[in-house]
């Protein structure tokens, strides 16, 4: 399993970070002004993501996106964009909505409920 920061091309992923559910237009928008992290397995894509530094203090986690559920790669690579923030920041804050399984999945890698926007569910790690 390797992780690679993207820095080019950044649109070529734009299919796998559909899977997220989200508008094309919402994706385009920070993934050009984000930092693009792929997992590779075997030179084939698994899952990419996308997080955006905030303010000084602050990473956000703007999408994850995996083609294979359940197979530990979206853990994978957020343990990677925690050691990534780790020193860069002193949070990191990650919104999804209400489904009880992703909550359960961020918990289980160390984040915290922090707060409720209509149905958006927000999560922080703190370093």
């Amino acid at each position: 399993m390797e992780i690679l920061e993207v820095t080019e091309n950044k649109e070529q992923y734009l299919e796998i970070l559909l899977l997220s559910g989200e508008m094309e237009s919402v994706v385009q928008a920070y993934l050009s002004k984000g930092i693009l992290f792929t997992l590779l397995e075997d030179f084939d894509l698994k899952t990419a993501a996308v997080i955006a530094k905030e303010d000084n203090d602050t990473y956000e986690i703007m999408n994850v996106a995996a083609m294979y559920q359940d197979k530990g790669y979206e853990s994978a690579m957020i343990e990677h964009i925690i050691r990534y923030c780790k020193d860069k920041c002193k949070k990191i804050i990650v919104n999804t909505g209400d489904n009880e399984n992703l909550l359960i999945f961020y918990e289980k890698l160390g984040f915290i409920y922090s707060h409720a926007v209509q149905e958006k569910i927000y999560f922080k790690l703190d370093f």
